[in-house]
């Protein structure tokens, strides 16, 4: 099981990458689009990277907007995991 990072530690974390805000036990970030079909082109991209590591974010997609919220159900909060596949969504997605 990972262990879940103090607040202190996310939040150092979030502090590099703020566009991710911290909040309820979670990372989240929203990412816009100019069309629905580039945002479900981005979720496919977010897809396959999850499925690479094994782990998976709660997507919500509204339009052109789409939120991830990441965390890890085992630890009950977030973990080196969540904030790695965060780094790895910005880089595979051009840092939206």
């Amino acid at each position: 099981m990972a262990e879940k990072l103090s607040p202190e530690e996310v939040e150092n974390w979030a502090a590099v990458h703020p566009r991710w805000k911290h909040h309820d036990d979670a990372i989240r970030k929203t990412f816009t689009f100019d069309t629905f079909r580039s945002a479900i082109v981005f979720v496919n991209r977010v897809a396959t990277i999850a499925d690479e590591v094994h782990h998976h974010p709660d997507i919500t997609i509204r339009y052109d907007r789409v939120s991830l919220r990441l965390w890890s159900h085992d630890a009950g909060g977030v973990t080196e995991r969540d904030l790695k596949l965060a780094e790895r969504i910005d880089f595979a997605t051009s840092a939206r």
